[in-house]
């Protein structure tokens, strides 16, 4: 099994950037980002760890490796590996079982619940499994400030406290000021605000920081280089090692939270894409311990015409949340409305923390003015939806199975 990461320390992914640039494969050097990733980050210390070595482990551990692991009270990133083995896949019961306890008793019987607030589908980059890459022919849309203030405060009467600002990667139309004038807007109306945004400097999330955003959300959508390179076809988001660092960036200039996340099924193998994943959160664990961080797990959904071929099954998806919440007993785990509503309802006890409740994934798909019938028109969805229940429906099923719907945990100061 050959590195997930590819080259190492040093690698640096091709970035085209335009139209005519070249195409994959033939590396262009951008002068306001640096080749490879800075030296006592996460992202360095994800790029020395020996990712050849746990992936044979999660290719090949024996049941002897496995009760080593469940057995042990302090779990490290070969234990993980163990955990994912098809050695361990016979043991899901007993991982199950210790994933609930490790939960309940970090977290109790609590689920924070959030919505996703999607500002613009513009996009300049051309990304294979996105429906908003470049090259779609779908509908765009930008919110203005106005418009997003008026989307956050139909989201705050529904309950939320806690909002993902959402948005393709466009730095002119979707611009840094642009993104400041949206977090100050929303800053007195909603406690806790997140990106997951077009990755920036240490400077921009700074002064998104002192407008009132307090989370940063950056998947890196797969950790393999080489299909990394494949799906990212045209634009800056083509430069690995710049989204790599983006939350060091991040936690450097003070947001409180960071999440990280990975699509599962762009890359085929699901446990090397799991045990990266796993290595970089076990990184900034131990780079930014004053932040609190979450782990997504989205399994991609079709969108404007892409069908993931690499399918990861329910079966391994389980084992997946189990073996991470069994490495990170301190770590949030976030399952979206991509999940269909009965599997989001099974896996809650496994470890998930986070939940995406009412989720529309279009600019202006909240407030009655937003869309079809509002100013912008109706924008295109970013993917399809499985989990459509609303949020009430949710936080009373969450209810029903014993446990308490946290929509605010946080208050600006």
């Amino acid at each position: 099994m050959t590195s997930l990461l590819g080259e190492g320390p040093g690698a640096k992914a091709p970035d085209p950037g335009t139209a005519g640039a070249p195409g994959p494969g033939v590396p262009v050097v951008l002068e306001s980002r640096p080749d490879g990733v800075p030296a006592r980050t996460a992202a360095a210390d994800l790029l020395a760890t020996d990712l050849t070595s746990l992936g044979a482990t999660a290719a090949h551990a024996t049941a002897a490796d496995v009760d080593r692991a469940l057995q042990a009270t302090r779990r490290g990133l070969q234990d993980f590996a163990a955990l994912l083995s098809p050695a361990a896949s016979h043991r899901i019961e007993e991982m199950a079982r210790l994933a609930h306890e490790a939960t309940v008793r970090r977290f109790g019987r609590t689920v924070h619940l959030f919505a996703p607030l999607y500002l613009s589908n513009e996009c300049v980059s051309t990304c294979t499994y996105c429906g908003f890459s470049a090259g779609n022919d779908v509908a765009r849309r930008t919110l203005s400030p106005a418009e997003v203030l008026a989307e956050a405060r139909e989201l705050v009467d529904r309950g939320f406290r806690h909002l993902l600002l959402v948005a393709g990667e466009h730095a002119r139309v979707i611009s840094k000021d642009y993104l400041v004038d949206c977090v100050a807007a929303l800053a007195a109306v909603v406690p806790s605000l997140s990106l997951e945004v077009q990755v920036w400097d240490t400077a921009t999330y700074r002064r998104l920081v002192d407008a009132g955003c307090d989370g940063l959300v950056v998947y890196q959508e797969t950790y393999d280089r080489g299909t990394y390179g494949e799906v990212h076809l045209r634009g800056k988001k083509r430069n690995y090692d710049w989204r790599l660092a983006a939350p060091d960036r991040g936690a450097e200039a003070g947001m409180r939270r960071l999440g990280i996340g990975a699509l599962l099924g762009l890359a085929p193998g699901w446990r090397a894409e799991a045990v990266a994943l796993a290595a970089h959160a076990h990184a900034l664990l131990r780079r930014w311990w004053r932040c609190e961080l979450t782990v997504s797990l989205p399994r991609l959904r079709p969108a404007a015409g892409f069908s993931p071929a690499n399918t990861v099954s329910d079966a391994d998806f389980v084992q997946l949340l189990c073996a991470l919440r069994l490495l990170l007993p301190d770590v949030g785990m976030v399952v979206s409305t991509r999940e269909e509503p009965a599997f989001r309802d099974a896996v809650l006890p496994l470890g998930v923390t986070h939940l995406s409740a009412g989720s529309s994934t279009e600019p202006g798909g909240y407030s009655p003015a937003g869309g079809a019938g509002g100013a912008g028109g109706r924008a295109e969805p970013q993917f399809e939806v499985a989990d459509d229940r609303s949020p009430g429906e949710v936080a009373a099923a969450l209810r029903g199975a014993g446990y308490d719907p946290v929509w605010k945990d946080w208050q600006r100061a």
